[in-house]
């Protein structure tokens, strides 16, 4: 899988790869003629005192050594550009695709694991292609090439080589064979680090409002010293791994040089060709450690590339249509035609049979119990999720026949959790980094509609004030405000609040529905509360139960002929109030 991913970028750039092989071919190649250059010099320059030959073949040496430094230089920064590339291409892929995953993709995989996919993994891959890029012409090269031309300084030893390369080539198996499951593991585990590392810092003040801190801080310390025994045997692995190879080296590097020695005394070697046949040796393990070095950790970035790869190829539940409809004009009229949902292995649906209207200039409001479906039927609107059956039109047209964009372009939508972007306030609302001035007021308009205006100009800066990521410097109040701002800064078809009166005082709900006309203009709003005061004006209320509408109608006519919606103004509004 690593090389099936990396090839998807590689062959891009596939005159750099070939530049990357050329220069790591010549390298090897010019590394390889050193030992059997210097053994001349030993044998026919300082043994016979001839200093004409060993200026000469000194040289011819050092021309080939700044050749095969030349080359491999080039190579290391062509083929660290190649894998850097491929990493930030990964990255901006995996990005880029996370945004059309609807909520059942993002489920399926989890945020932690998305995080460490996307970076981790991202890394693992980017890393193993660096060495891979560095050694897989170099590595293999080196050691047959040293092979033959230890073999060619003389047969006799070859003895040592043919119990020397299979015993390397043992130990490199034995321990990728440990290897491969640890790497798989160690993956996980960062996976499941990263989980308890988020929910701890999302969730820091709940987890001291009920003093779960003993129980937060024993489920991080199991989880990371799960991992941390992973590493560890990882580590004990590689630690047994370099000083075995070493030990093997330095075995052979005896037999060169005992058998040598025996084979100089009988004349039948010469002092050179023995110092060239350790060199190559030596070679020659240099490439199995390379090659052991590429073998150990090709497992751990191909159980990355695994995973990165099975976000990139997943295809997302909600998806654009092959064959888009002609987009209908003027503005749109959003309906719901039996639709229901049901998850994977649910007993019972979330929505079962649900249908209504949107229509511009009017306001449709959903009230109901908790967990009775209420944000699942919002996220349906803007394509979020799609219905298990029945369907959802736009003027007619099935969204599912429209661009997921140009519906999303025609819904402005204020989300139960107010989350708020990094930057400014101005960056925030209008989704501008730099805003010009006209688009400054448009956000001090809709600031105004969104009852932000006074707290806002409050603020030394303004709308130029800085915004924390998540918008963690502002209380929930005014972080629902600037969401409810965000919104109306847009021109939309349909605006959806959900349950986003909540953090607001009465008084600042009510101004705020006041205001709701004139900055809609038109739209048709579909409001979804808790509260009845909230709702209570609506032209029309949908009453949810268990996934169902158990009322619709006026909030008068719910009261006589829906007891479910009788009991919810009841448990919230004293009957006087009510009537």
């Amino acid at each position: 899988m690593l090389f099936s991913l990396s090839w998807r970028y590689l062959k891009k750039h596939i005159w750099a790869l070939l530049a990357v092989l050329i220069l790591q071919l010549a390298a090897t190649i010019a590394a390889l003629q050193l030992p059997t250059l210097n053994a001349r010099i030993i044998d026919e320059g300082v043994a016979t005192g001839n200093t004409a030959i060993i200026w000469t073949l000194g040289v011819e040496m050092l021309v080939i050594a700044a050749s095969q430094m030349l080359c491999t230089a080039l190579a290391i920064y062509l083929g660290a550009r190649l894998a850097m590339s491929t990493g930030a291409q990964l990255r901006t892929q995996i990005f880029q695709h996370i945004h059309t995953f609807a909520a059942q993709d993002i489920h399926t995989y989890g945020t932690g694991s998305l995080i460490t996919r996307s970076t981790n993994d991202v890394q693992q891959v980017q890393q193993s292609l660096t060495l891979f890029l560095n050694l897989m012409i170099g590595a293999p090269i080196m050691g047959i090439g040293g092979v033959l031309m230890a073999v060619r300084q003389d047969l006799h030893l070859g003895l040592v080589l043919a119990l020397l390369v299979p015993a390397l080539a043992l130990l490199v198996a034995f321990v990728m064979k440990h290897l491969s499951p640890l790497f798989q593991l160690q993956q996980e585990r960062i996976d499941t680090m990263n989980t308890v590392l988020r929910e701890e810092l999302t969730g820091i003040r709940v987890i001291r409002a009920f003093i779960r801190q003993a129980f937060i801080r024993t489920r991080y310390i199991h989880a990371n010293t799960e991992l941390r025994t992973t590493a560890m045997s990882i580590a004990t692995w590689f630690s047994f791994f370099f000083p075995a190879v070493t030990l093997v080296v330095s075995l052979g590097i005896v037999g060169v040089i005992w058998y040598g020695g025996i084979l100089i005394n009988s004349g039948t070697l010469k002092v050179g060709v023995m110092i060239a046949y350790i060199t190559y040796v030596t070679m020659i393990s240099m490439s199995v450690i390379m090659a052991g070095m590429l073998f150990v950790t090709i497992p751990r970035a191909n159980v990355a590339a695994t995973r990165v790869a099975h976000v990139l190829d997943h295809a997302p539940s909600v998806s654009n249509p092959n064959d888009t409809t002609a987009l209908p004009l003027g503005r749109w009229t959003f309906a719901a035609e039996d639709a229901s949902v049901r998850y994977h292995g649910a007993e019972e649906p979330v929505l079962d049979d649900i249908s209504f209207t949107l229509r511009p200039g009017t306001t449709t409001a959903i009230i109901g119990a908790t967990a009775s479906g209420k944000t699942t039927l919002v996220n349906l609107l803007p394509r979020m999720m799609d219905p298990s059956s029945g369907r959802l039109t736009a003027s007619g047209v099935p969204l599912t026949e429209l661009p997921i964009s140009e519906i999303r372009k025609r819904i402005a939508l204020v989300p139960q959790q107010a989350y708020l972007f990094s930057g400014t306030i101005a960056s925030s609302v209008s989704g501008i980094r730099t805003p010009t001035p006209a688009q400054r007021e448009r956000i001090i308009w809709a600031l105004k509609g969104a009852q932000a205006e006074e707290f806002v100009n409050s603020l030394d800066e303004g709308i130029d004030h800085v915004v924390e990521a998540g918008g963690t410097n502002f209380s929930g109040g005014q972080r629902q405000r600037l969401t409810i701002a965000r919104a109306l800064y847009r021109a939309a078809d349909l605006y959806i609040f959900d349950d986003s009166f909540s953090a607001l005082d009465y008084a600042t709900e009510a101004q705020l529905r006041l205001a709701l006309p004139e900055y809609t203009q038109g739209a048709a709003v579909l409001i979804v509360a808790q509260r009845v005061a909230s709702i209570r004006h609506a032209d029309e209320i949908l009453v949810l139960d268990s996934g169902r509408i158990v009322g619709r109608g006026t909030h008068r006519d719910l009261m006589s002929t829906c007891p479910t919606y009788k009991e919810i103004v009841d448990s919230q509004l004293f009957e006087e109030d009510a009537a």
